[in-house]
């Protein structure tokens, strides 16, 4: 054993771990996140919306005046820093704000309305972590900005519950309501604090409810919500042009099939929305239940610095949404294939051809991979059935010299002889059929 200058041997280093609160995706689970996140991220493509890459972090500005300083996403959960140009920066913890940042400065709303962004990727929030609440989260997130019209908030929640259902997800629940305008509002809120005033309420409490009262009734403490169950409701305080903006998103919503409960008491964990506003539940994920939602966020815009135009978007929880496939049992077809196409090959001279055969057929677009290494034909066939392969390519000395292949069916056992120069165009049919 070597040792150390004092003489002593060397400390064995402690074996490190993820940090705590951010999820490892690894193989085979991978497949299936990967899958998620982009057929989420294609729905939204074949709905006209742009892909738009955001940066990780952000002046922390945006997000205390674009999120709300009376949520708890800036008053407890940010990841906020100075960096050595001692500049507060924080890692993004939702997407909206970040997005109409990049609107305003790229001046993509002077253009063509409503302007129609897609997004995916990390975000980051403080919060204790537990099964389905992670401190790195992934979301795959639309926005439809610049006009205000009822078919597209329809348009953007029907997008949303499609996106589910094209994974495979069944048990879930739409929850809607409406959280009113800036003309219906301030009588409301009027009401609500006086209301809430009269409680018994703690300190923090009663300071939320000065700044926003509205997060009182998103409160999960039990005490609380026994306090507030007779508080009075936004959706019963409704002007009538909020109200028909609403009954024509349900409406449509109703033509198009798509299911959905009111929820009048439900309130976004973010102080930018206005009017629809939307939940994603999943009662299979115990406390964690929500897999996504959304709103229109009509003002803030020009909150950030920006025009004075509407918005509406949703962000799609990935993490959460592979977690509700395994609760439901749902095995998304083909995460268990790695590749197309796996090649066995015995001897030197043979592995030395199957690396420029499996070289071919990637080029092709063919998914391929190899065995290394030295194993004999039992073990290297092991490889194709762990890598799922469709096909097995065995390469011996014998088949070398006559100039073929023998491609093996995996799935009925049966095997044919194909000329080398002909595997690819042979593959590529079999498995388009």
């Amino acid at each position: 054993m070597s040792t150390n200058k004092t003489g002593k041997s060397p400390e064995k280093f402690k074996a490190l771990a993820a940090p705590k609160g951010v999820p490892d995706y690894v193989p085979p689970q991978s497949a299936t996140f990967i899958r998620v996140r982009d057929e989420f991220a294609r729905q939204a493509h074949l709905a006209g919306y742009q892909h738009i890459e955001l940066p990780i972090f952000e002046d922390t500005t945006l997000f205390a005046r674009g999120v709300g300083e009376s949520t708890d996403v800036v008053s407890k959960e940010m990841y906020t820093f100075a960096d050595r140009g001692e500049r507060s920066v924080t890692l993004r913890p939702e997407g909206t704000a970040g997005v109409m940042r990049a609107v305003i400065q790229h001046n993509l709303d002077r253009g063509y309305l409503p302007v129609k962004l897609n997004y995916y990727g990390p975000f980051f929030r403080y919060e204790r972590p537990q099964a389905g609440r992670y401190r790195q989260l992934q979301q795959v997130g639309i926005e439809a900005i610049g006009v205000d019209d009822p078919l597209l908030d329809a348009e953007v929640i029907a997008l949303a519950d499609r996106s589910y259902r094209a994974v495979g997800l069944k048990d879930f629940r739409l929850e809607l309501t409406s959280l009113g305008d800036n003309n219906c509002r301030p009588a409301y809120r009027e009401k609500l604090q006086e209301f809430l005033f009269k409680l018994p309420l703690d300190e923090e409490t009663r300071q939320r409810a000065e700044i926003n009262p509205l997060r009182v009734l998103d409160d999960k403490r039990p005490e609380v919500q026994e306090m507030t169950a007779d508080a009075p409701l936004m959706l019963d305080h409704l002007d009538d042009h909020t109200r028909a903006h609403f009954e024509t998103v349900t409406g449509t919503l109703d033509d198009m099939g798509v299911p959905y409960v009111i929820n009048p008491r439900m309130v976004r964990g973010l102080d930018y929305y206005t009017k629809t506003t939307f939940e994603f539940v999943h009662d299979g994920l115990g406390a964690q239940s929500g897999i996504g939602g959304g709103g229109r966020y009509d003002g803030l815009m020009a909150q950030i610095g920006g025009q004075d135009l509407s918005g509406i978007g949703y962000g799609l929880g990935v993490d959460r949404t592979v977690l509700a496939l395994e609760a439901e049992g749902v095995v998304l077809d083909g995460v268990d294939r790695r590749v197309d196409v796996y090649g066995v090959a015995l001897g030197g001279a043979a592995k030395r051809r199957m690396a420029l055969l499996i070289d071919e057929l990637r080029a092709a677009g063919i998914s391929a991979d190899m065995v290394y290494g030295d194993r004999g034909l039992k073990g290297a066939m092991k490889g194709a059935d762990r890598a799922g392969a469709s096909f097995a390519l065995v390469l011996g000395d014998q088949e070398l010299e006559a100039g073929e292949v023998s491609v093996k069916n995996m799935a009925d056992q049966t095997q044919q002889p194909v000329a080398l120069d002909q595997v690819v165009t042979a593959l590529r049919s079999a498995l388009s059929e």
